[in-house]
């Protein structure tokens, strides 16, 4: 038997290891599991534009969703989808806002690899038309045969929706001129004929009827591109494996507010903190969706007809952009 004192020492010894091995329990049965690990990084930079779509993730970072996950987001204004794709691949942006066009024709030219977040924005009846000025006296999508169609940038999603709705109305695109003109300036365009109709969103859809009593000829967003996909947040493959709990604390802030877009009153008062919409207009915007999932069988429909539509000259798989993280 050992001496008394090494006895002492031994009994010291095992009760400290049990308390260590207590505590290290109480840690894990606490909560049912380990504690979460450490997010890769804790400050994020993030391409956004000041148009409906970006609602949910204007929500997120006014609401705290972001905070309550531990990260310090920064909303980077972009010009446009395209525009902030080079921005992405130079790492000058971690994630960013962008149309599903550009994020498809950016991965097939070759321009990067990238990921597909769950978060989005999605077309309604109505949020996307095709409108003229009241003195043109067109009133059908078969009178816009010959006619100068503006839409934002060529290889757009308003491009896309535009010749899609044509064509289900009856109307071959290819005999409609399409021409590029900025969302802000197709109002004046309109009003002084320099174009004869428009693929409008909102808030510019909502501005046009009230400013110069625009006309619809058509919502774009009906037949096969009723709820299309619009665009969404993406994020390079590079960046998305390096930080998946990063992107999983992103992604789960934003679902928070994703979830709440359901609510009209929400929506109006976050695009009237950012979009410079006032309460009385955001009231009559004709809304999309915010689907809380990106769907690839969704996000295929749509890259089908920019094959059909000549954007993409070989058939492309939506598959690689929903690859997990890892």
């Amino acid at each position: 038997m050992p001496p008394l004192r090494a006895r002492r020492r031994l009994t010291a010894l095992g009760a400290a290891v049990a308390l260590l091995l207590l505590g290290a329990c109480s840690v894990v049965t606490a909560s049912g599991s380990a504690p979460p690990a450490a997010l890769e990084l804790s400050t994020l930079r993030v391409g956004v534009l000041p148009i409906v779509d970006t609602a949910a993730v204007q929500r997120a970072q006014s609401a705290g969703y972001f905070a309550a996950e531990g990260l310090t987001v920064t909303l980077l204004p972009v010009l446009g989808g395209a525009s902030a794709i080079p921005q992405l691949v130079a790492g000058e942006l971690d994630l960013s806002w962008s149309s599903w066009t550009a994020v498809v024709l950016a991965q097939q030219q070759g321009l990067g690899r990238f990921r597909v977040l769950d978060a989005g924005y999605s077309a309604a009846p109505n949020s996307f038309q095709l409108v003229t000025h009241p003195g043109t006296g067109i009133t059908t999508p078969r009178q816009l045969v010959g006619r100068v169609v503006a839409v934002n940038t060529f290889n757009s999603i308003t491009e896309l929706m535009g010749r899609s709705a044509l064509h289900d109305a009856g109307v071959d695109p290819a005999h409609v001129e399409f021409v590029e003109w900025p969302f802000p300036d197709m109002i004046e365009a309109l009003r002084t004929r320099q174009i004869d109709a428009a693929v409008l969103p909102e808030p510019f859809l909502t501005q046009a009827a009230a400013q110069l009593g625009a006309v619809s000829v058509l919502d774009a967003a009906s037949g096969r591109a009723a709820d299309l996909p619009i665009a969404g947040l993406t994020a390079t493959t590079e960046f998305a494996n390096r930080n998946p709990r990063t992107l999983a604390a992103f992604q789960r802030a934003v679902a928070r507010a994703q979830s709440e877009m359901t609510d009209r009153a929400i929506v109006e008062e976050t695009l009237a903190g950012y979009a410079r919409i006032d309460l009385p207009t955001a009231a009559r915007l004709n809304l999309g969706s915010w689907p809380t999932r990106v769907e690839p069988a969704q996000l295929q429909r749509l890259v089908n007809l920019m094959q059909e539509f000549g954007m993409l000259t070989t058939r492309y798989d939506v598959e690689p952009l929903f690859a997990p993280t890892g």
